[in-house]
């Protein structure tokens, strides 16, 4: 497709320089936006490659660098395809950021399902360029954040509860089992392979000291996944079940530069241990470790229509500080 500025070139496979360029161009936009574009999805996509997507690169001609990429997941039959993008700040109000998902919406249209496209942000331009293009907003998830110099509740675990940190040798499977348990009505969370865990288990964030176990008589009942963003954090899409916190690993790894902030990424207990605390608990242990960390924020995604979830995170000292939109055309 072209344009009076711009091409855009369609491929599903991407060499190193034009992931590099895609990354440099996300990065860019989340130093002038405050918020990064890309999803851990995306991201971990295309360092990796894996899944069946397609990437649309916006370029203008023999001109050094992307002025707008786009990646089109189509892997879910049954949800239908999902889209993220972003447009460089040099390039926008030209008109790219609306042929890109005219782009989408025509590839969309080969694969089953309703096309879904993200916005990172309380960004009302990225609104307004959904809804003109025939999206209505579909899911709103707010960021929750709470200062880590604020007092902590103790943690206060029910009868016969212990906590330990992640091992590697002999928690993946048992964990895998716990995770499709607590998130049967979550599919991309409660999905993931042991490829999914491996694989962000390889990311230089990862740290197993801050992956804590909840156990019952030796059995895996609960976990709290906490993570670190060092250097820049983008956004990451995080569902709710029974007062815990569900990240479906949309989590993105770059960012702009700011201080150090802590994670709540995933929270999960076991359906024979609700009602029991166990969430809470989890949540406030791994709070408590983030601290420890010496950080001095910790922020957690939730649905905003989940007033339950909500009311817990108020309880605990969180408070909105942001939000993404899901629109479904």
């Amino acid at each position: 497709m072209s344009g009076p500025d711009a091409r855009i070139r369609i491929s599903s496979r991407l060499t190193n320089d034009e992931i590099r360029a895609a990354l440099a161009l996300a990065d860019e936009s989340a130093r002038i936006d405050g918020a990064y574009p890309l999803s851990e999805h995306v991201v971990l996509h295309l360092r990796h490659g894996g899944g069946d997507s397609l990437h649309l690169l916006a370029e203008q001609g023999d001109s050094p660098g992307l002025l707008g990429y786009a990646h089109l997941d189509i892997s879910d039959a049954s949800e239908g395809p999902s889209a993220e993008l972003a447009v460089s700040p040099s390039a926008r109000r030209r008109g790219l950021g609306g042929m890109l998902v005219e782009e989408l919406v025509r590839l969309a249209e080969a694969h089953p399902g309703r096309l879904r496209l993200w916005a990172h942000g309380a960004d009302a331009a990225a609104n307004e360029l959904a809804t003109s293009h025939g999206f209505h907003r579909a899911r709103r998830l707010w960021q929750l954040r709470r200062s880590l110099f604020a007092p902590l509740d103790a943690v206060d675990l029910p009868p016969g509860i212990t906590l330990r940190s992640f091992d590697a040798q002999r928690d993946i499977a048992d964990w895998l089992a716990l995770n499709a348990a607590a998130f049967t009505d979550l599919p991309d969370q409660g999905s993931w392979t042991r490829a999914d865990l491996e694989q962000r288990m390889a990311e230089p964030w990862f740290d197993p000291d801050g992956f804590l176990m909840a156990e019952a008589d030796s059995r895996l009942v609960g976990f709290h996944w906490t993570k670190v963003h060092s250097h820049g954090h983008g956004h990451h899409h995080i569902d709710d079940a029974s007062h815990s916190h569900a990240g479906d690993g949309r989590a993105a790894t770059t960012g702009h530069a700011h201080e150090p902030i802590g994670e709540v990424y995933v929270v999960g207990v076991d359906p024979s241990m609700r009602g029991r605390g166990l969430g809470r608990s989890l949540t406030l242990a791994g709070l408590h470790h983030l601290r420890h960390q010496g950080l001095s924020a910790a922020l957690l995604y939730v649905d905003a229509d989940n007033e339950a979830a909500i009311s817990l995170y108020r309880a605990l000292g969180f408070a909105p500080w942001d939000s993404d939109t899901l629109f479904r055309r």
